[in-house]
């Protein structure tokens, strides 16, 4: 289930909370009992490279100045 941040307008205070992705927009009450709350935008961590591969060099030779993978002339 994923967790969701809140922050309370009233206290200041921030706070989690689990809940399904339906009801991540439903009105939340911080643990103080204030219910003038907002919900915060989160980072998500994803596992992986961040770097693209380079593309293969073209076996035309020459550098370059191919279109669509074959030589133009």
């Amino acid at each position: 289930m994923p967790r969701y941040e809140y922050r309370c307008r009233t206290c200041g205070d921030t706070f989690e909370l689990s809940r399904p992705m339906a009801e991540s927009s439903a009105p939340a009450a911080c643990p103080s009992g204030h219910d003038d709350t907002v919900k915060l935008l989160s980072t998500v961590a994803v596992g992986g490279t961040a770097s693209a591969a380079a593309p293969a060099p073209s076996a035309g030779g020459g550098g370059g100045g191919c279109c669509g993978g074959g030589c133009c002339g």
